[in-house]
C-alpha cells in the first residue's frame, strides 16, 4: 500500500513539474519582473535601507524586521543545506545556475504577493497584530472564500505538517551523523521544545525568529566564505562547471538539462518559497506605513535566502567534489562536503547549523498554518488541534525515510503555487498600483503612507481606510 502511495505521489510530481510549474513559475516572474520595470532590481538600496528602519515597530505589534525574520526562518533552512545537496545529486551541477534563475525572477512574484498581503490584511481583534496571506487576498479580491479555505487547507497541510516532518527528518539524520544520537531521542527532545515555542503565540515566533535567523546565517556564511577563500583558484572552474552543465551540448544530448532544470527550480522554489504564497503570511503580520515597505523587505528575502545562503552551499559541495560519491545524499553530503574541507570539526558543525536552520523553520513553518486556520474558522478548538497534530509531524518527521517527505513537500508545494500565482496574475494591478503610489510618493520627498482610496481600492480593505503616521 505505501509502494502504491510513493508511486502515486512520484508520477503527480513528475506531471506537476515537469509540465506545468516550469512554464508558470518562470512565466509569471517575468510577467511581474516587466510589468514592475524590474521592481527587484532597481529597489536594491531602498530594500536594504527599509531593512535597517524596520527593525522595531513603533506602532506596536510585529515590525517588518521581525515579519522579515519570521519569513525567513521559514526559508531558511534545510532546503539551503539538504535540498541544495539533493539539487546537485539528482540534476547535476546545473541546478544551480536554474536556482539563480527562479531566485532573480521569482522574487519579483515574491514583491506582488507579499505586497497584496499587506493590503488585505486584517487587524485581530484583542491584538495588536494582524493577519493575512493569500487565503484573505483570495476571498477579499477575488471574492471567492472556496477557494480560500482550498488555499489554507493546503498551506495548512504543507507546512504545519509535512514540512516541518522534513525539518525535523533533516535534523536528527545530522545529528545521527555527527554523534550517533538516537533519532527518535532526538524526535522527543525537538517536539518538546517545539510546544514550548507554538503555545506561546506570533509574538514568542516573532522574537525566536529574529533572534536566530541573524546568528545562523551569519555563521554559516562566514565558514562558506573562509572555503571560497582558501579555495579561490577554484571558482571561475566551479561558475564554468554551473554554466555548462545547464546548457552543455554534451547535457542536452543526454537528456541532463531537463534534469538540472527541474531540480534547480524545485529545490529553489523549496528553498525561498517565491510565489509559493507562504511569505505573504508573515508579509502581513508586520506594522508599516505602505503595504509596497514590506513587498520590498520580502523581496530581499529571497535574495538572501538563494543567492547568499544556497549558493554557499552549492560552492561548498561542488568544490570538494563530494557530490560525485555514490550512496552519499541530502544533509550528510553537505556534512561531507565540510568535513573535507574544514576537517573532523566540519560534521558537527553542519549538524549544529542545521538544527539552528531547521528548528527556526519548523517555528516559521507553525505560524503560516495558524493564520490560515484562523482564516477557516474562528474556534480556538481547531487551533489547539492544529498544534497537536504540529507535534506528531515533527516527532513523525524525526524517524521515518528521508524520500517520501521530500517528496510530500514537493507535491503540496506545488498545488500551493498553482492557486497563489492564479490569484497574483489576477490581482497584480493592484501590487503595481501601490508600487506607482509608493515611488511618486518617494519622488516628492515624502515617507510614503497609503490609503487605499489613493489606488482606487475600497472592497476588502480593511486597514487602509485612515492615514497611518510615519
Amino acid at each position: 500500500m505505501l509502494e502504491l502511495f510513493e508511486s502515486f505521489v512520484n508520477e503527480s510530481n513528475n506531471i506537476l513539474w515537469s509540465y506545468v510549474l516550469i512554464i508558470l513559475l518562470i512565466g509569471a516572474g517575468l510577467f511581474f519582473t516587466i510589468k514592475s520595470g524590474f521592481v527587484q532590481f532597481v529597489n536594491i538600496k531602498e530594500m536594504f535601507s527599509l531593512l535597517a528602519q524596520g527593525a522595531t515597530s513603533k506602532r506596536g505589534g510585529v515590525s517588518s524586521f521581525q515579519a522579515f525574520c519570521i519569513s525567513t526562518a521559514s526559508r531558511v533552512g534545510t532546503g539551503n543545506l539538504a535540498g541544495v545537496a539533493l539539487a546537485i545529486v539528482a540534476g547535476g551541477p546545473g541546478a544551480v545556475f536554474w536556482m539563480w534563475l527562479i531566485a532573480l525572477i521569482g522574487s519579483a512574484s515574491a514583491f506582488v504577493e507579499s505586497t497584496l498581503a499587506q493590503i488585505y490584511k486584517e487587524k485581530e481583534p484583542t491584538k495588536h497584530s494582524f493577519v493575512g496571506g493569500p487565503a484573505y487576498y483570495i476571498e477579499k479580491a477575488l471574492g471567492s472564500r472556496n477557494l480560500g479555505i482550498v488555499f489554507s487547507i493546503l498551506i495548512t497541510i504543507c507546512f504545519g505538517f509535512i514540512f516541518n516532518a522534513v525539518q525535523s527528518n533533516t535534523i536528527t539524520f545530522a545529528f545521527q551523523e555527527a554523534y550517533g544520537i538516537d533519532r527518535i531521542q532526538l524526535g522527543l527532545a525537538l517536539t518538546f521544545l517545539t510546544a514550548i515555542i507554538i503555545f506561546g503565540g506570533v509574538k514568542r515566533i516573532a522574537k525566536v525568529s529574529e533572534t536566530l535567523v541573524p546568528i545562523m546565517a551569519v555563521a554559516y556564511i562566514l565558514v562558506a566564505i573562509y572555503v571560497l577563500i582558501s579555495n579561490i583558484g577554484q571558482v571561475p572552474s566551479i561558475i564554468a562547471l554551473i554554466v555548462n552543465n545547464a546548457f552543455g551540448l554534451e547535457q542536452v544530448a543526454g537528456g541532463a538539462v531537463g534534469a538540472a532544470l527541474m531540480q534547480g527550480i524545485k529545490r529553489g522554489l523549496f528553498s525561498n518559497e517565491a510565489g509559493m504564497g507562504s511569505a505573504p503570511n508573515a508579509a502581513a503580520t508586520a506594522n508599516v506605513t505602505h503595504p509596497v515597505k514590506q513587498g520590498f523587505i520580502q523581496t530581499l528575502g529571497v535574495f538572501t535566502d538563494t543567492l547568499l545562503i544556497c549558493t554557499a552551499t552549492a560552492f561548498l559541495i561542488l568544490i570538494s567534489g563530494e557530490y560525485t560519491v555514490k550512496g552519499v545524499d541530502g544533509i550528510q553530503l553537505t556534512q561531507a562536503a565540510m568535513k573535507s574541507q574544514v576537517g573532523d570539526w566540519g560534521t558537527p558543525f553542519i549538524a549544529v547549523c542545521i538544527l539552528l536552520f531547521a528548528f527556526s523553520s519548523i517555528v516559521g513553518n507553525y505560524y503560516y498554518g495558524e493564520s490560515n486556520i484562523k482564516f477557516i474558522s474562528s474556534n480556538r478548538v481547531y487551533l489547539i488541534m492544529y498544534r497537536v497534530f504540529v507535534l506528531i509531524m515533527v516527532m513523525f518527521g524525526a524517524y521515518t525515510s528521508i524520500g517520501l517527505v521530500w517528496n510530500l513537500a514537493d507535491l503540496f508545494m506545488g498545488l500551493m503555487a498553482l492557486i497563489n500565482i492564479y490569484a497574483i496574475l489576477r490581482l497584480s494591478p493592484i501590487a503595481f498600483a501601490a508600487l506607482k503610489d509608493y515611488m511618486a510618493q518617494k519622488k516628492e520627498g515624502k515617507n510614503p503612507v497609503f490609503l487605499a482610496k489613493n489606488i482606487g481600492l475600497d472592497k476588502g480593505v480593511e486597514c487602509w481606510k485612515e492615514e497611518i503616521k510615519a
